[in-house]
């Protein structure tokens, strides 16, 4: 494991540069990011390039000892280059035009942009291709950031209907692949079909779905024009990108494809104000939720299955989030730790110093715009010695998978049928159950292989054909452990129903049918009870454990299944099965028609581990986490509490809190017979595999 930063030495007089690339060698920093908004210093005018100021900062950074990592400065075209060639930019569907002012207003599709980014990636990559301390780059930065993977221009119009041609082959298979009857919506030619634009009432599905798929791909195509002229230079070098947290509109896996690492940006006390379904908890507006930055994580990994990177990790405060406490002491180290868990490969802060101009004062570094020491540098100091210790780690084997599906993701954000429904939140409710057993977990796409795992969960695999089931219900019947949640199998790959009862092509492998479903309101009552021992019949009348769901419920009807839960509310759904259970072949599936609360995801979660003979910890306090990889065990403590790990001896820890400032010296060094202790917003490292049976407790 390695740390970095990310660097901006053009933003600083070129006599401190020496200063702070000493410091960041002294701090046991081994990569810097540089130049991704860089084009305008680059290149001021068109043929006139200024690449001296960055000879001398990458020769800088390998006279210390560290290696460079370029990125291609494409995310900020400059003024000149908006002002000679203005069709580059993006259009909004009600054909507002974004303007130079920010970054990111580029349209994937303008041919005109992919000359200039041939050209400026061209000459930069071809300027370094002979330099020992350039290690790898990194194309763009932060795709589709601030709304813009999709784009409504003229040159967009054009290039969907180019791909809808690909795809479709003629206009009379589209019509009756989005079944366009419906409100007259037929067309004669591809030339009749439009980005969806403004209308009165929403747009049809289908065709909405099928541009979320364009626009993903045009990014993957804009993607892979930068890595083919990067390996064109030099294919020594690693080609990545830094993809964001809890993103919906980009489809990472396609991306990932043209990529030999991944890299995402983690700002873990931001995404908990922005992107998340709850009023964060007083400990989470310190440090974050475990399973919201974890799940990224695992996405990450497993779109290459290998080390992936944080390439901008949170150094204190943040200038975009509504507000911005200060992270809790020692976050900067548990965020690192708690990637490296995961599997991470580096983490480099974002920044090295905070700006005196810009868009992004208000953006912590791990200096001071002065230049001297913030909150996040000795946190990086010590968990860059940390790491020197864990060197040489493994990769992650994880024996869960979770299957993430972006065409289910954009086919639910289109007719959600509630206003509470997300697909990312969802997805977390049964992620966040399997990980509160300390169980890695992959988070992977419906086309990945099956084989390797012992247990797969699929939360709402709401598009799903033929070949897919077929593939899920042979690894049931090989022996395989399956959890389905709510809303899968509802509709074709156009993102229509089927002339069949949900879950369509499933039916068999979940032994049910659906009969009814409804979104409700949290001031609806929404509980269920536990079978405890199904009938011939259909449900016994001793039930037990009342437990909630929110948001959305189906009514299910056995068939082969049993019920496993029923509902017990004040409506026509009361008594019916929400969960049941089938046996197929040598393995089983579960099939549960609700979002689940804390306590039916842990159960469910629970039982499904039991099941598939997956070693596990005793479930862990809420903001607590545990992983292992390659012989070493991590606790990482998202919480304010002070943690006991009952029976680990304190000598078995290669990383512990010894010495935290904010941890009381008295607590340092607990003995053997009460066990070793994790420090608020801390991180244990325990030698071995420790997962099976560990038990961490507040005391």
């Amino acid at each position: 494991m390695r740390i970095g930063v990310c660097y901006f030495p053009e933003h600083w007089p070129s006599e401190e540069w020496e200063r702070d690339v000493a410091a960041m060698a002294d701090a046991g920093l081994e990569y810097v990011r540089m130049a991704e908004f860089s084009w305008g210093t680059l290149e001021p005018e068109r043929g006139t390039f200024n690449f001296e100021w960055l000879d001398e900062a990458v020769e800088l950074i390998g006279d210390h000892g560290m290696q460079a990592v370029l990125c291609t400065p494409t995310a900020t075209p400059p003024k000149w280059l908006v002002d000679e060639r203005p069709s580059i930019r993006q259009e909004d569907a009600d054909g507002t035009v974004r303007e130079h002012g920010s970054r990111r207003h580029y349209c994937f599709n303008s041919d005109a942009y992919h000359e200039e980014t041939t050209r400026i990636v061209k000459q930069i990559t071809e300027r370094y291709a002979d330099s020992p301390h350039v290690a790898g780059w990194q194309t763009d930065n932060e795709f589709g950031c601030h709304r813009t993977v999709r784009c409504y221009c003229d040159d967009c119009a054009d290039a969907f209907r180019t791909w809808l041609a690909d795809r479709y082959g003629d206009i009379d298979r589209l019509n009756e692949a989005w079944e366009n009857t419906f409100w007259s919506q037929q067309y004669g030619a591809f030339e009749e079909v439009d980005p969806p634009g403004p209308t009165p009432a929403e747009h049809h599905p289908s065709r909405l779905l099928a541009y979320a798929r364009f626009a993903s791909d045009s990014v993957v195509e804009y993607n892979r024009v930068h890595a083919d002229l990067i390996r064109e230079a030099d294919p020594d070098w690693f080609v990545t990108h830094n993809f964001m947290g809890r993103f919906p509109t980009l489809n990472a896996y396609d991306v990932s494809a043209d990529l030999d690492r991944v890299a995402w940006d983690s700002y873990p006390t931001g995404f908990v104000q922005d992107r998340y379904d709850a009023e964060a908890s007083p400990d989470q507006l310190r440090a974050g939720d475990p399973d919201q930055v974890g799940m990224d994580h695992d996405l990450y990994r497993s779109a290459l299955d290998r080390p992936f990177w944080v390439m901008e990790q949170q150094p204190g405060d943040v200038n975009w989030p509504p507000h911005c406490p200060q992270p809790g002491e020692g976050a900067m180290r548990l965020w690192a730790h708690h990637a490296t868990a995961h599997g991470a490969g580096a983490v480099l802060y974002f920044r090295w110093r905070r700006c005196l101009e810009g868009q992004e004062q208000y953006h912590a570094g791990l200096r001071k715009a002065d230049g001297s020491p913030d909150r996040g540098y000795g946190d990086a100091m010590r968990t860059a010695e940390e790491f020197t210790a864990l060197d040489g780690v493994s990769h992650v084997d994880a024996p869960v998978a979770t299957i993430f599906d972006y065409d289910s993701l954009w086919a639910l954000d289109t007719q959600p049928h509630a206003p509470d429904f997300d697909y990312w939140a969802l997805q977390e409710a049964f992620y966040g159950a399997v990980r509160s057993y300390g169980v890695q977990v992959d988070v992977i796409p419906p086309s990945a292989d099956l084989s390797g795992y012992a247990a797969v969960v699929a939360p709402a695999l709401h598009l799903v054909t033929e070949g897919l089931a077929d593939k899920l219900s042979d690894y049931v019947a090989d022996g395989g452990e399956l959890l389905f949640g709510p809303r899968t199998g509802v509709k074709d790959a156009e993102n229509k129903l089927r002339p069949a009862p949900q879950p369509g092509p499933l039916a068999d492998l979940v032994g049910a049918d659906i009969d009814q479903h409804e979104s409700l309101p949290r001031r609806l009552q929404t509980a269920v009870q536990r079978v405890d021992s199904p009938t011939d019949s259909g449900v016994d009348e001793d039930v037990i454990q009342a437990v909630q769901f929110r948001t959305w419920a189906e009514w299910l009807v056995p068939n082969a299944a049993e019920p496993m839960y029923v509902y017990d509310v004040d409506g026509p759904a009361n008594g019916r099965p929400a969960v049941v259970t089938n046996v197929v072949g040598d393995g089983q599936v579960t099939y549960c028609g609700v979002w689940p609360g804390a306590d039916l995801a842990d159960t469910l979660a629970s039982d499904l581990l039991e099941r598939a003979d997956v070693r596990r910890a005793d479930q862990l306090p809420d903001g607590v986490r545990v992983g292992s990889r390659g012989g070493y065990t991590w606790v990482t403590n998202f919480t304010s509490d002070r943690l006991q790990l009952p029976g680990i001896d304190p000598d078995s820890l290669v990383v512990d809190d010894t010495n935290r400032d904010n941890v009381d010296v008295a607590l340092d060094g607990d003995s053997s017979a009460d066990g070793s202790f994790v420090g608020p917003y801390g991180v244990a490292v325990i030698e071995g595999d420790r997962v099976d049976g560990l038990q961490v407790a507040k005391p």
